[in-house]
């Protein structure tokens, strides 16, 4: 598999990579052995960045991977992220912490559950609006000092944000939704992150599993899955946006590939500094996934695409999910 630059401070990774998240929260009953193995088969494949967060599970998603790593670690890049904590008076509730102090908290722990001595590559998950981000990004500089963190990115800023941040210490990656059907990035923060050289990190480039085909109703779901409660899969939303899916089946069946994979490949084309994770927790998706990287689509195939696809009906997240984003 061939490799993609994220940043200009020499950090390179396989140009597909893997989210783990739903692998222990969120997205249904979960199964640590498929997991694991599912870890260690993109290392097969190679796959080599991974993505977690502290807040996945809280905690169990770092350490399910540091677990898939034992006596792996040096094949991968960890991806990680802090600033999210669970309101322990309220667990539907999200409080955001950049403080300095926090930040050096969340990777000794952090370090701690994955089993490793050093993050490839720290995010923080969401902007506080609270502590300057120069303050933030300060922090993680002396952690790229100190040799605990190796890289360090944003996920979810603004482009304002993104650049008060780079002026404080380089940004290899930042970290956003990007898919067919959410495009937004594309207006003012990546123009931003070429302008600067930094890559961008495409989660949920499948359209948290719909565009892949994965389900076509929220019914299809189990009964704890989050996706049941977010507004592209409600009501009028999730009508308008089994067209959109349905669209995505019909240009893959013309390609001959898998609507995943055609989701997967129109992401890739995007550029060799957007480097998409797209999560699972099973291998035979992941192998799936991983055949996306021999798919090139043509000009008159990306034009039927940019024709045809209109951006999703409804927001990304519920309201206090938006409430959380960069603004």
């Amino acid at each position: 598999m061939e490799k993609r630059r994220l940043g200009s401070d020499g950090l390179e990774v396989s140009e597909l990579g893997l989210g783990c998240m739903g692998m222990s929260i969120f997205y249904g009953g979960a199964d640590e052995d498929e997991a694991i193995a599912t870890i260690r088969r993109a290392l097969d494949l190679g796959v080599d960045l991974l993505d977690t967060a502290e807040m996945y599970g809280p905690y169990t998603n770092e350490e399910l991977v540091g677990r898939a790593l034992a006596g792996r670690r040096d094949e991968a890049l960890i991806a990680t992220k802090f600033g999210v904590r669970v309101d322990p008076d309220d667990p539907a509730k999200r409080v955001l912490d950049g403080s300095p102090a926090n930040v050096r908290r969340s990777v000794d722990a952090s370090l701690e559950r994955l089993a490793t001595d050093r993050i490839d590559l720290y995010l923080q998950h969401r902007i506080d609006p609270a502590v300057p981000i120069e303050e933030t990004v300060g922090a993680l500089a002396e952690l790229v000092g100190e040799g605990k963190v190796r890289h360090i990115g944003l996920s979810e800023a603004s482009a304002a944000t993104i650049r008060r941040a780079h002026a404080v210490h380089p940004l290899a990656a930042v970290q956003t939704e990007y898919s067919l059907w959410t495009r937004d990035v594309e207006d003012e923060v990546l123009p931003t992150l070429r302008e600067l050289g930094i890559g961008l990190v495409a989660y949920a480039p499948l359209g948290r599993g719909f565009l892949a085909g994965r389900f076509r109703s929220p019914d299809d779901l189990d009964a704890g899955d989050w996706r049941r409660t977010q507004p592209r899969f409600s009501g009028e939303n999730a009508r308008a946006n089994a067209a959109l899916a349905a669209k995505v089946e019909e240009l893959a069946a013309a390609k001959g590939v898998t609507p995943g994979q055609l989701a997967l490949a129109w992401v890739l084309s995007r550029g060799d500094d957007v480097v998409p994770i797209p999560g699972t927790k099973r291998r035979a998706y992941l192998e799936q996934n991983v055949g996306a990287i021999e798919v090139e689509l043509t000009d008159g195939e990306l034009a039927r695409i940019e024709a045809e696809l209109p951006p999703a009906s409804g927001d990304r997240y519920h309201e206090q999910g938006m409430s959380l984003l960069d603004g």
